[in-house]
């Protein structure tokens, strides 16, 4: 059973990211004209900001320089998060997405954009935004009829305490 570069990387480093309180997303081998280009995607519940991204980076860095695991050819290392319009694919994006406006594509019924409220083993409660003066309804999404689902960039979102100040006057 052969394995690619990617898979030899990830059972490489995961448990240095691990270590270091966060979650291996992604890892990617790229070639960018002559160079090679790792990238590696992090995250953890509470986000990464960037002290924690530069501690990972040296880890990283030192554990490959110890290795042959990128062979002898150079390459870049780039370390960084998922991004504001991640995908979500795991149990745990969509937990961390809690509160967070989604675009999902579903098995049978299209597209959908939706706050998720609460996640559980089985699926997602969202609640659906009304449309031209409607009120918001809540709806069921049981994983399976997830196709794909990323998050929304909301530019003008008010926050809870903001709604609640609204609601008061």
């Amino acid at each position: 059973m052969s394995t690619t570069q990617s898979e030899r990387l990830r059972e490489l480093l995961e448990p240095l990211v691990t270590s270091q309180g966060l979650d291996l997303e992604e890892i990617a081998v790229d070639s960018v004209g002559r160079k090679r280009v790792l990238r590696v995607v992090v995250d953890s519940d509470t986000g990464a900001d960037l002290d924690a991204i530069a501690d990972v980076s040296r880890a990283l860095s030192a554990k490959l320089d110890e290795t042959d695991a990128m062979g002898d050819a150079a390459y870049d290392l780039e370390v960084g998060t998922p991004g504001a319009e991640r995908s979500l694919t795991e149990h745990r994006h969509f937990v961390r997405a809690t509160d967070r406006l989604v675009k999902f594509q579903l098995a049978e019924d299209g597209e959908l954009v939706a706050r998720i409220l609460k996640v559980d083993d089985e699926g997602i409660d969202v609640e659906v935004p009304g449309v031209k003066g409607r009120k918001a309804t809540s709806r069921r999404l049981a994983f399976p009829e997830i196709e794909k689902a990323r998050v929304q960039v909301e530019f003008n979102r008010k926050d809870k305490k903001d709604m609640k100040e609204e609601e008061e006057a």
